[in-house]
């Protein structure tokens, strides 16, 4: 059992930042892969951005590639999703979880956190 929990949602202005954290109860997150997966209402999960347990793969959905970077410290317990130059197509509820490899599925991950609101204005 890993127990997630997100931090650093909130409300930005278009063009602007957040940066959301994903802190985990156990030592044994650093043998996980960390997915940011997002969700509006009405709509599916999708996938956001992955990082492998050792930190160094990560992928980017293609509409966040270029604004997003994520990252972690594992000494720490700790996923991070920097976001920059944010659109209101980025309004949604963000997810952490974690998985055995950085995969783009949200079925394929096995633990969750309870999400954070992301809002972002005109």
């Amino acid at each position: 059992q890993v127990d997630l929990v997100e931090s650093g949602g909130g409300l930005a202005q278009t063009g602007g930042s957040l940066r959301l954290s994903c802190a985990a109860s156990q030592r044994t997150f650093s043998d996980y892969a960390v997915g940011w997966f997002r969700q509006a209402p009405g709509k599916e999960r999708e996938f956001v951005a992955t990082i492998s347990d050792s930190g160094v793969e990560t992928y980017y959905a293609r509409y966040v590639k270029g604004r997003f970077t994520i990252s972690r410290d594992n000494a720490a317990n700790m996923g991070y999703l920097q976001m920059n130059n944010l659109n209101a197509e980025d309004t949604a509820v963000y997810f952490c979880g974690v998985a055995a490899r950085p995969y783009a599925g949200p079925e394929l991950y096995d633990y969750w956190g309870q999400g954070t609101q992301v809002t972002v204005s005109s």
